[in-house]
């Protein structure tokens, strides 16, 4: 076995102190770009801002340990879409329709405690997903959910039900998940467990949801949010 090939490939052991001068030198390039960028592109990543941090990643990590790649055009590089980034920001912040296009815009996916099935079938997020984040915000069920908004960055905002005017609502803790029933034995409030419409239903051997025509439903639940 070639072990210098192997650690090494086709550089000589002297090119280990350049590789170091060359990570040394591009850190303090990213370091100083990300401060140029201000504290909403570190803070928190939407789609542009995603694809900036990329763009850069890849300026950055060729010439750290690629001889061939010199350090001053991934420098330009860096230079170039800095200054790309905060054009682009002021006109992001001087037109709506701008802003719209690059980032995207909030959808309302939950609204008075159910969901907003064709805003949310628009957005590329799971079930498990959404109630996982919900979970984060101490929610157990969708009758405690005013509005619930995916945000441009991914992440999802939600606006509560002050006590008093918490609803029934969909379940969303995994333990309920085994609950669901096409069947209802007994009367009281269930939910759809696709759109989360609530209602009181007597016992029968199926009931249609009026919303979205499905048949799966699971109890629902009034309880208050613990925070």
């Amino acid at each position: 076995m070639d072990w210098k090939n192997l650690l090494l490939g086709e550089e000589q052991w002297q090119f280990l102190g350049e590789t170091a001068l060359r990570t040394f030198v591009m850190f303090l390039v990213i370091l100083l770009s990300l401060r140029l960028l201000g504290k909403r592109g570190i803070k928190q990543l939407s789609v542009f801002e995603l694809g900036v941090i990329i763009g850069l990643g890849s300026a950055a990590g060729d010439p750290m340990f690629y001889k061939d790649v010199g350090l001053l055009p991934s420098v330009l590089v860096f230079i170039i879409v800095v200054l790309l980034y905060r054009g682009i920001t002021k006109l992001i912040n001087n037109s709506r329709h701008i802003e719209q296009f690059v980032e995207g815009t909030p959808r309302c996916i939950v609204q008075d405690g159910q969901f907003l099935v064709e805003n949310f079938e628009k957005e590329l997020i799971a079930f498990d997903e959404l109630f996982a984040q919900l979970r984060l915000n101490h929610i157990s069920h969708l009758g405690q959910v005013q509005e619930a908004v995916i945000e441009t960055n991914g992440e999802v905002s939600v606006l509560f039900f002050p006590d008093k005017e918490v609803k029934w609502g969909l379940p969303i803790s995994p333990a309920w998940a085994d609950k669901e029933t096409d069947e209802i034995r007994e009367e009281g409030y269930y939910a759809c467990n696709y759109c989360g419409y609530t209602e009181y239903i007597d016992p029968g051997p199926e009931h249609t949801c009026k919303v979205c025509d499905r048949k799966k439903w699971l109890p629902a639940s009034n309880k208050i949010r613990i925070a």
